[in-house]
């Protein structure tokens, strides 16, 4: 087996059971590593072991896959990490309006998200790395921002395109964390709350009512900010009025996100059921922050279908100038 390939699908398949970071990061290492070296090179055990970045498990991969077979480790986690969930609503979602790169708190580079996306059968995704307030995620300010935009045109080709776009806090007051000319220059705005989520319910239905009814907003994104499994630990939904909410979206053309994160199912079926009662837009969205966790759409597919919700009423089933229609309207 190629070490190369192997180590990659170590990442993946690492990044999509959600596990450390460190992990998943070490096997693209050593990927990369192994990836710049010859084969005469390959074959020098002791030269390969001293090495940056081949540490005892990764060695250990690629001697496996070097010597013809596929390493134990490998056939581990194909056992263990539970393959995406075929659904008929999954093979109609076109692309993905949520997910970061190593600009923010992503964990690899942007061709590699693109790489991924690629492999998955996308035609689109919008890259929303997050805003500068939310620093611990290390936000972009409108200067990286800018920067970030003159990279992205070639990225696309060849029947798939590159969104721009922005993961935007809403802040207390509902308002948006950038520049409000800077968000009218980009595909995709997904909205979202990060802090002073166990606000009061009038003061925290406000905020989202303000931030959905905002010219600049596509997508509302996790709307409860709730937690309810992972690494780390459970977060209760935020309390707010959410017909007002929904309401609002749906007054705004602002489609809902259904989060596919396993340990968010952000909204939860109450308030799905709901906004689909309301006559809301919704987007199946990722919010990946590496290249394995893209094929958690699944898990959102899975959820949308069983709620019932029409597929025309899902951007993200929608073809790209349908959605570029709509996000620019």
């Amino acid at each position: 087996m190629d070490p190369v390939a192997a180590l990659t699908e170590i990442a993946e398949l690492l990044e999509r059971d959600r596990a450390s970071r460190y992990k998943s990061k070490a096997f693209r290492a050593a990927a990369q590593t192994v990836g710049s070296m010859s084969a005469a090179e390959l074959a020098d055990t002791a030269r390969l072991r001293s090495r940056k970045g081949i540490g005892d498990s990764t060695f250990a991969v690629i001697s496996q896959a070097l010597a013809g077979r596929v390493p134990d480790y490998l056939d581990e986690l194909r056992a263990r990490v539970a393959p995406p969930t075929s659904s008929a609503l999954r093979a109609r979602l076109r692309g993905d309006l949520h997910a970061h790169s190593e600009w923010s708190d992503g964990l690899t580079s942007i061709d590699l998200m693109v790489d991924a996306a690629r492999a998955l059968g996308h035609e689109y995704l919008a890259l929303t790395d997050h805003s500068p307030r939310l620093r611990v995620a290390r936000g972009l300010s409108a200067e990286r921002l800018r920067e970030q935009l003159e990279l992205l045109p070639a990225f696309s080709g060849d029947g798939f395109t590159l969104l721009s776009g922005i993961e935007v806090d809403i802040l207390d007051d509902g308002s948006l964390d950038q520049e409000d000319a800077l968000l009218g220059e980009l595909d995709i705005v997904v909205a979202s709350a990060h802090s002073k989520l166990r606000l009061e319910s009038r003061p925290m239905t406000r905020r989202l009512v303000a931030a959905a009814s905002n010219p600049r907003v596509d997508v509302l994104g996790h709307v409860t900010g709730r937690l309810v499994s992972g690494a780390r630990g459970t977060r209760p939904q935020s309390t707010f009025d959410a017909r007002a909410v929904f309401e609002a979206c749906a007054e705004h053309d602002v489609a809902v996100e259904i989060n596919s994160r396993p340990e968010r199912e952000d909204p939860p079926d109450d308030l799905l059921a709901l906004a689909v009662e309301i006559g809301c837009l919704f987007a199946i969205d990722s919010d990946a922050h590496a290249p394995g966790q893209l094929s958690l759409l699944d898990h959102g597919a899975v959820r949308a279908e069983r709620m019932g919700i029409d597929p025309d009423r899902i951007v993200t089933t929608w073809p790209l100038d349908r959605l570029r229609a709509w996000s620019r309207g």
